[in-house]
């Protein structure tokens, strides 16, 4: 993952009081550690901060902070769960998802809240229907698993619910389908396949080097270097092709990346080479805790 940048101390106490961290009994060290993750892959004008600063202090266990969460985020929450499951489900989904959100687990005496993956590069309301749906899609899931399927000729065939509306995603998935294979046919034809051989093939970074007679390393850094080029010409797609702003942008890297669809990297590569495949934003790598996008 690229590094983020270091920020002068003018401009980290600018970002502090726009966030107003202070409110949480945040300190401006604990604040420089939340915003990190979100700047090493967007700048700071793309990041939600007052909400960063709320999810940190939450994570931090601040009572007052989790007060002011539930009055003001656990109604909305709801609205999602029953937009999603009439049946009532989708709620307890919700209701257990506060748990994980207040860290009911610990590990080593620090409670392991889910805030922590939460960096700021969308609005928080928006990460949390995007990890209730998941949790929930999980559940089914799951249950398909252990239960047993009903009857098709029974009383009560197995259906799926209707999905919540989100105009916006219809309107990310559009200008990313547009902007994301330009910026893979942009790509050199050896970067073009470093990424099928990583991502579709699954293959090991060592393995690629063999193929290609480069170091593992190497390996690593073309990678790490095509993924930042990816994300630059998407970027620069989205802003002056689909007149997204920078929250925007993040946003929509956001909202693909935590569900995709059938945005399929195989499928792009094959209309400039050839092969199968899964998605560019879905698959992490497998020696690397940054996804394709990062």
């Amino acid at each position: 993952m690229t590094a983020p940048p270091r920020l002068d101390p003018a401009t980290l106490n600018r970002l502090f009081v726009r966030a107003d961290a202070a409110r949480w009994g945040l300190t401006i060290g604990r604040f420089a550690a939340a915003i990190a993750p979100g700047l090493a892959v967007t700048h700071a004008d793309g990041l939600h901060l007052e909400d960063l600063a709320l999810a940190t202090a939450c994570a931090d266990g601040h009572e007052a902070a989790w007060e002011y969460f539930v009055l003001t985020h656990r109604p909305a929450l709801y609205r999602a769960a029953d937009a999603i499951d009439r049946s009532g489900r989708a709620r307890e989904t919700a209701d257990a998802l506060f748990g994980e959100l207040f860290g009911v687990r610990e590990r080593e005496g620090h409670r392991q809240s889910l805030f922590r993956y939460f960096h700021g590069r969308s609005r928080l309301d928006t990460w949390l229907r995007a990890v209730l749906a998941q949790r929930h899609v999980d559940g089914i899931r799951a249950a398909r698993k252990t239960g047993p399927l009903p009857d098709e000729d029974g009383p009560a065939p197995l259906r799926a619910g209707a999905p919540a509306p989100d105009p916006d995603r219809d309107r990310f998935m559009h200008a990313m389908r547009q902007a994301l294979p330009a910026a893979l046919l942009a790509l050199q034809a050896r970067d073009r396949l470093r990424l099928r051989l990583y991502y579709t093939q699954q293959m090991k970074l060592a393995a690629i080097g063999r193929l290609l007679r480069e170091h593992e390393a190497t390996v690593s850094r073309h990678l790490t270097r095509t993924r930042a080029d990816i994300r630059t010409h998407v970027g620069a797609s989205l802003r002056h092709t689909h007149g997204f702003d920078p929250r925007m942008v993040a946003e929509c890297f956001e909202r693909v990346s935590a569900d995709p669809g059938t945005l399929d990297l195989g499928q792009l590569l094959d209309e400039g080479d050839a092969a199968p495949a899964d998605t560019i934003a879905i698959v992490p790598p497998q020696d690397s805790p940054t996804g394709a996008f990062s």
